[in-house]
């Protein structure tokens, strides 16, 4: 007989959502809006790290999550990494405040300039744990840790919980696809690879995740879905709107059918493990299998003594750890070097042949481009330095 399941796009792609369901809270006519807009009583000016984390819950990157988490979703992500129901979550998900004005059962309207993007329903309001969080999260409650820094210094100190109601995406430099219009370009049936990244992609990351579809952990036929961050980073980082032209003529000159691209309105926490598991439980939401998950993944380093906050391994061993529990298979990235002889190989191969290898450490790269040498191609692609000179 006919098969009475709707075949609906959602259902076609291999990868279910987290929790279950793709979360949509964007409301979709203007009547709709002007009626969620006139039940507001004040309105608020969102953060860029706000406006990623609202734009991440209306159009579903979150699901299960339908708003700002209240104290005790809040408390059971921080101790135990998972919802009150025991679904696997990263890293919370907060709205933070300094008013003493904001009040639980207000709602407020959330813009971006004069942009209208959500009205926020408050819950609760909480006095957080920071070194608390701090500590389990970031594995550190010391503020020379760039997460914990910004959990001090940035955020207000009260937190509110609070449902979202979605009316418009705001517009950014990139084009974000949601969850439901990346899912709806993927392959049926296949294997979907995700490679996070918040810097531009050299040789190296390009060997690295077009490799990776040779894993045997992947399907035959399976395709790469590069997925970089384009929030708010560290400091040093090179702006968004500069690494998306990166990332375009990069598109351009390696043009693939099984390597797609996706831009992710997402501001990095540099929590290292913790922060492995939001990554990868995002891209589940996007309709990926599997994900990259290289050394020292969203790692970072102390601001005093510039040691790591985490060993080599620590995000994938939880990753592999949190994994099967999340329904995303770590991928370990390739220790990939280059060699005068045989071109990129993994460090393991370059040694028992003994291949001599060449090195460019990012910080002489950055040398190198400011004072207008030539930097290998063997090292990075002629039309992404281009674009990091112009833009320099």
């Amino acid at each position: 007989g006919v098969s009475a399941r709707i075949n609906t796009q959602l259902e076609m792609v291999k990868q279910t959502p987290h929790g279950g369901t793709l979360i949509d809270l964007m409301l979709k006519t203007d009547a709709e809006k002007e009626a969620a807009i006139a039940k507001c009583t004040s309105e608020l000016q969102l953060t860029p790290r706000q406006l990623c984390d609202v734009e991440l819950i209306m159009n579903g990157a979150f699901s299960p999550i339908t708003g700002f988490m209240d104290e005790a979703t809040y408390s059971s992500v921080v101790e135990n990494c998972a919802l009150p129901d025991g679904l696997v979550f990263g890293l919370p998900v907060v709205f933070d405040t300094d008013s003493e004005d904001l009040q639980p059962g207000m709602t407020v309207l959330l813009k971006d300039g004069d942009a209208t993007i959500a009205t926020v329903e408050f819950t609760d309001k909480f006095l957080p744990n920071k070194p608390l969080e701090c500590l389990k999260c970031y594995g550190t409650s010391q503020i020379e840790h760039p997460g914990a820094l910004m959990v001090a210094t940035e955020r207000g100190k009260y937190y509110m919980g609070g449902k979202i109601t979605g009316l418009n995406l705001p517009v950014r430099d990139f084009p974000c696809k949601t969850p439901a219009e990346v899912r709806a370009t993927l392959p049926e049936d296949k294997d979907v690879v995700a490679f996070q990244c918040r810097n531009p992609v050299h040789r190296a990351h390009y060997e690295l995740f077009t490799r990776a579809l040779d894993d045997a952990l992947v399907g035959e036929g399976g395709v790469v879905l590069v997925h970089p961050t384009c929030g708010p980073t560290q400091a040093d980082d090179i702006p968004g709107d500069v690494r998306y032209k990166t990332y375009e003529v990069l598109k351009e000159e390696t043009k693939n059918d099984r390597t797609r691209w996706e831009y992710l309105p997402y501001s990095m926490h540099m929590a290292g493990p913790r922060e492995a598991i939001q990554h990868m439980m995002i891209r589940k939401n996007f309709g990926c299998t599997h994900f990259i998950i290289g050394r020292d993944m969203a790692g970072s380093k102390s601001s005093v003594t510039g040691d790591d906050f985490y060993g080599a391994y620590d995000a994938q061993d939880f990753a592999k750890l949190k994994g099967p529990e999340l329904g995303v298979m770590p991928v370990p990235s390739l220790n990939l070097v280059y060699t005068e002889e045989e071109g990129y190989v993994t460090a393991d191969e370059a040694k028992e042949k003994g291949l001599g290898e060449k090195k460019l450490s990012g910080t002489k790269f950055r040398q190198m481009l400011r004072g207008g040498e030539d930097i290998p191609e063997w090292f990075a692609f002629k039309s992404v330095v281009k674009v990091l000179r112009e833009n320099n």
